[in-house]
């Protein structure tokens, strides 16, 4: 993943003086797109896009078909699309958030896409349910860990925004929909597929049995929450200096404190075993987000052709 990294650390050792609690499991991870010719790499950020769009797409089975056909694995991947930058839609560019966080997951994270979550959510009715994406990440050789995450695109990450965000987490941490995650990871081929250790892969589904309780895995959850936005200090910069990431990262830990103030006071007596969740805020700043919607939206419209 060729994006530099402002900010990858416990918010404890980053506001070590907080009175915030329980934080000991949050962590923020910052991540900026660079600059050429004074402007902001569109094209390199649509890269990532397109790079990762299968991870999400197409299922493990039909990435392995498309290999080395780079074309065609692209028009299958933008059949399984949906355009929603519609009115009425789940909120534009939703898709392209859930793609990023699909592609940093991978690179970053090394997690395997074990629920490829556009691929199953064509039905127009399965929106809003669930986590925008569901991973695994091997912990050695015989352990793992679950990553739910949520993935949104705004024009602005101010305060009236985040209660939304805070919102939707809470609800992807319901019992019943964690329950129909891990049955999705437990029923679905890729698990055997991405998993190399079949004795691993065998412990994973037993785990994730509907006959356990939900309570045994939350040490095992990890949330990373994607807040792909808008920022007028991206837009009115023309190269990547010390003052740019200086002042990117400064407002990054801002509204991460803000965030995690206001997840903790809504959530943290309300979720079940909240304090053994792991919480991971990962920020990236565009110019435009009306101008990279419509590219995106024309990429599509051109790869299904």
């Amino acid at each position: 993943m060729d994006f530099e990294i402002l900010v990858d650390d416990l918010y404890l050792k980053i506001f070590s003086d907080t009175a915030l609690t329980p934080v000991e499991n949050k962590r923020v991870l910052s991540l900026v797109n660079d600059f050429e010719d004074e402007k902001w790499r569109y094209e390199k950020f649509e890269n990532f896009i397109w790079d990762n769009v299968a991870l999400t797409a197409l299922s493990a089975q039909e990435r392995e078909k498309l290999i080395g056909q780079s074309r065609s694995t692209l028009r299958e991947s933008a059949k399984n699309l949906r355009l929603t930058d519609k009115a009425g839609d789940i909120g534009q560019g939703s898709e392209l958030a859930e793609i990023v966080l699909y592609g940093i997951m991978h690179h970053h994270y090394g997690a395997l896409p074990v629920v490829p979550k556009i691929f199953y959510k064509q039905n127009a009715q399965d929106n809003a349910k669930g986590a925008d994406s569901v991973h695994v990440v091997l912990e050695g050789d015989d352990d793992f860990s679950l990553w739910f995450g949520e993935a949104k695109f705004f024009n602005s990450i101010e305060d009236a925004r985040l209660p939304a965000v805070v919102k939707s987490v809470g609800n992807s941490l319901d019992t019943a929909k964690l329950k129909k995650e891990n049955s999705i990871i437990t029923n679905a081929s890729d698990i055997d597929r991405l998993v190399a250790n079949p004795e691993l892969a065998a412990r994973i589904k037993d785990v994730l049995a509907a006959k356990h309780s939900i309570d045994q895995i939350k040490p095992k959850i990890h949330v990373p929450i994607l807040l792909l936005h808008e920022c007028s200090i991206t837009a009115s910069t023309k190269e990547m200096n010390d003052a740019y990431r200086e002042s990117v990262r400064k407002y990054h830990l801002e509204r991460a404190s803000s965030y995690f103030e206001k997840q903790i006071d809504s959530l943290s007596g309300t979720v079940a075993k909240y304090a053994e969740v792991k919480f991971h805020i990962i920020l990236f700043p565009i110019p435009d987000r009306e101008k990279l919607i419509e590219q995106f939206s024309k990429e599509v419209a051109f790869h299904k052709a």
